[in-house]
Parts: structure tokens; C-alpha cells; sequence
């Protein structure tokens, strides 16, 4: 267990200087894959409770049949009571926002939204390198 949390420290140590200092002597490397979309939902500034507590019944029901259709993966209230976070099953933040927009709160223009594409924890690879030969 020792070994590996080295490891992983290890890992996220040199991939955070590879960040700070890139190598000149290497090619670019492709970015994290994305594999969902967090998106951070507030309501707009000057938006009042009662303008959103209209909508809400609908809001719910709509978000509820993506949850249901796989699309919402996982969904939380925002520990400060300013909104909802979403973690989407979306393949970019374009089809991301697409769908947000489709929502009952985003057609009356009464949310803020923040599109985070998400994907694999990259330093981990650096566990895998040399993992075959040690077989």
C-alpha cells in the first residue's frame, strides 16, 4: 500500500512539474480524455427564489427523465445553497450546453451555467508504465 501511494504522490508530483515546465525536447502530449461534463448551475444574478420556484416542477420533471435516460450521471445542491452541480454523460461542453438549454430554467433564461469537460486522472497512467515487466 506504501508503494503504491508513492507512486500516485510520484505521479501527480511530475505531472504538475510537467505542467509548470514542459520539456522541450518531447511532443505535446494529447489531452485528458473527456468523459462527461461538470456544469455548475446558479441562478442569474437578480433572479428572485419565487421566479425559479415557478419553474421548478417542470425543472425537476426534466431533469429527473435525463437522469433516468443516463444522460445526468450524478447531480448534488451546492454546499453554499447557490444552485446545482451536474455531472453529465456528454462527450464535449457544445453538447453539454446543448442540453442545459433545453431545460425548463435555462428556456426562461433565468440560470448561469459553468461547462467543465472531465475526464480520467492522467497521472495515473505513470502507475501502468513498467507494470507488464514486473509480471
Amino acid at each position: 500500500m506504501e508503494r503504491t501511494n508513492t507512486l500516485v504522490t510520484n505521479a501527480v508530483v511530475q505531472a504538475g512539474h510537467g505542467m509548470a515546465e514542459p520539456a522541450q525536447e518531447q511532443s505535446p502530449s494529447p489531452g485528458p480524455k473527456t468523459t462527461g461534463v461538470l456544469v455548475l448551475l446558479t441562478a442569474k444574478s437578480g433572479v428572485t427564489r419565487e421566479q425559479v420556484m415557478k419553474i421548478m416542477p417542470a425543472e425537476i420533471r426534466a431533469t429527473v427523465q435525463l437522469y433516468l435516460d443516463g444522460r445526468i450521471q450524478q447531480w448534488y445542491s451546492r454546499g453554499d445553497g447557490k444552485g446545482v452541480v451536474l455531472i453529465l454523460d456528454c462527450k464535449d461542453a457544445a453538447e453539454a450546453h446543448a442540453m442545459m438549454d433545453g431545460l425548463p430554467l435555462s428556456k426562461e433564461n433565468l440560470m448561469d451555467h459553468e461547462f467543465i469537460p472531465i475526464g480520467p486522472l492522467m497521472p495515473l497512467g505513470a502507475l501502468l508504465v513498467g507494470a507488464s515487466q514486473q509480471k
